[in-house]
């Protein structure tokens, strides 16, 4: 039996297609206008179509002819989250005012595509204040293209959802009038340091990064996230799926085609020995008081993982939590089984850009609860598939903004990013040349 189609609008790196894989859909379909995400999503799902472009302008048509799809192929659900200004003027509808056309064209292409169903995800605060009349417009907008939405809308949390980060997300879900609405899924467990609630405790903080070993000890290659080699420790039920190491590790996605001896994203950064000792006389669960940064505690959750800022808007990152044992901040690969990412799944090589991609993303744990639901809706018994997926090339984990776009074949501006990268590059190789000329004049000597 075919598997159910997604397009996935907004994709990021890939959270919710991670997720909706993982529920038994078939993601054919990504759009994203970053190219360094773009190159991100192709690398982890090499056989659905990217669009590197906004969703501006763009027609149900183009979509359908990247994926492949014929004009009698039925999507089945289109998600994603759009940013939006939320409200703007007062007495002014602000669903047109142009800040927020994103919105405007996730619902468009919504209607345009035809789709069964539809998951729009977005922030919390569109749910109080004056936030509220816009979301209360965007459903009004749904019902007018067709749509039946189900109502209340919903706010989760993803630690109810088997992820150890407090991280709360706005649900919005619906589907073509006379289909059977979707349920909002039902909290599986409760966060570990709390005790709100009879479900069962969900996986602590060390239970997700405690069998990583310490990235201090890694003597890392020039411009290279990766480590051969690496000695875990002892996993977790979580890590252990997170490892792939479990039955129901890939749920019902696709197998990757990987090497788990190889650990990714796991640079580390140099911190000043001030800083150490000040890391290191913080508890955990509490602010390092100068730097701010939040130290996590072992036994309890993490705080929610955030992006920091694009190169439009000054491209200033935001703060990593500190390490429950070490004195430095979590790598990006720690931050990526915090936010319940496989080990197989890539991130962007730099520190900057993997942090962003986790800080933008939807956990796939409760992206996989919600896409369950609509499988469910739809009266489909999702199955595993038998065949296996190549990872895509590794090139695309290596890019500059400019570089990704040019593997995509689309125009970028160029972003300081781009050009401090540049800069490190050269220095390195400046570096790297000078001392294998020392080396040779040694031998010539």
């Amino acid at each position: 039996m075919a598997r159910p189609v997604g397009i996935d609008l907004f994709a990021g790196a890939g959270g919710l297609s991670l997720g909706f894989e993982q529920a038994g859909f078939d993601v054919v379909a990504a759009v994203e206008i970053d190219p360094v995400h773009c190159a991100v999503h192709k690398f982890n799902f090499p056989d659905c179509a990217v669009l590197p472009k906004s969703v501006v302008g763009l027609s149900a048509a183009e979509i359908r002819e990247a994926a492949g799809l014929d004009a009698d192929t039925k999507v089945d659900v289109v998600f994603g989250g759009p940013p939006c200004q939320g409200f703007s003027m007062i007495g002014q509808r602000s669903l047109d005012d142009p800040r927020n056309r994103l919105v405007y064209d996730f619902v468009r292409i919504v209607s345009e595509l035809d789709a069964n169903y539809f998951v729009f995800e977005n922030v919390k605060g569109l749910t109080v204040g004056r936030q509220r009349k816009f979301l209360e417009e965007v459903v009004h907008a749904f019902e007018a293209a067709g749509y039946d939405v189900r109502q209340p809308w919903k706010v989760f949390n993803a630690s109810e959802f088997g992820v150890p980060q407090q991280r709360e997300r706005l649900m919005l879900v619906g589907c073509k009038r006379g289909l059977k609405l979707p349920e909002y899924p039902v909290a599986i467990t409760r966060a570990a340091s709390s005790s709100s609630s009879e479900l069962p405790a969900g996986p602590t903080v060390e239970d997700a990064i405690g069998d990583l070993p310490n990235a201090d000890e890694f003597e890392m290659l020039i411009d290279d996230d990766r480590v051969a080699g690496a000695k875990y420790g002892s996993p977790s039920r979580y890590a252990s799926e997170l490892r792939g190491l479990t039955n129901d590790s890939w749920h019902y996605g696709y197998r990757r085609i990987w090497d788990p001896s190889i650990l990714t994203s796991s640079w580390r950064t140099d911190h000043t020995e001030i800083s150490r000792r000040r890391f290191a006389d913080t508890l955990g669960g509490q602010n390092e008081p100068i730097s701010r940064f939040f130290k996590l505690d072992a036994n309890g959750v993490s705080n929610t993982l955030r992006a920091g800022t694009d190169g439009a808007r000054g491209a200033f990152t935001s703060p990593r939590p500190i390490h429950y044992t070490h004195p430095r901040c979590v790598t990006v690969r720690e931050m990526a089984r915090l936010h319940g990412f496989p080990d197989w799944f890539r991130l962007h090589s730099t520190k900057w850009h993997g942090a962003r991609q986790i800080g933008n993303s939807v956990p796939p744990p409760l992206a996989r609860a919600i896409a369950s639901q609509l499988i469910k809706a739809m009266g489909i018994v999702p199955q595993s598939p038998e065949r296996a997926v190549e990872l895509g090339n590794e090139e695309l984990l290596y890019t500059t903004v400019t570089e990704a776009a040019n593997l995509l074949g689309v125009s970028a501006p160029r972003t300081k990013r781009d050009r401090n990268s540049n800069i490190k590059k050269r220095k390195q190789h400046e570096t790297e040349a000078a001392r294998l000329a020392a080396l040779e004049a040694m031998n010539d000597g």
